[in-house]
């Protein structure tokens, strides 16, 4: 069985041709993607399609989503052990040139003390600057 396959089949998603060929094409990107990005590079299946996918991917926490204040939620894909609890979320990185958002899983979220009756279900943070690709790009000039 191949290793995409396994991947959705150990999420316990049934691996269709249209949700084998979201998360391949998830796989290609080095960053977080959109809805939009996906749209434009699968331009053969329907946004609503793809919405669906993802949100099955989330549900199942095969993708995570960060909300880097582009207006856009961008997904990405989780590691094989991750089970998106508190203590596994790490911090996202939002290039404002490239407008890229990658994930830094080495540097993971600080757990904090809330008052009582408050619990916390997710956390986002988010970083913004010049990614490593940006920055190179600029000293080459």
């Amino acid at each position: 069985m191949k290793i995409l396959e396994m991947k959705l089949l150990n999420r316990n998603i049934k691996p269709t041709s249209g949700r084998l060929l979201v998360f391949k094409t998830m796989s290609y990107f080095n960053k977080a993607v959109s809805l939009t990005d996906l749209e434009n590079e699968l331009e053969t299946v329907n946004k609503s399609t793809i919405f669906r996918i993802l949100t099955i991917f989330q549900k199942n926490l095969l993708i995570h989503s960060i909300d880097d204040g582009s207006g856009s939620i961008k997904y990405a894909i989780c590691r094989d052990e991750c089970l998106c609890r508190i203590q596994e979320l790490h911090v996202h990185f939002n290039c404002l040139r490239c407008e890229n958002t990658f994930c830094m899983e080495s540097i993971s979220i600080p757990l904090i003390n809330l008052p009582n009756n408050f619990f916390l279900e997710y956390a986002n943070f988010v970083m913004k600057g010049i990614c490593e690709q940006c920055s190179r790009f600029k000293k080459a000039k």
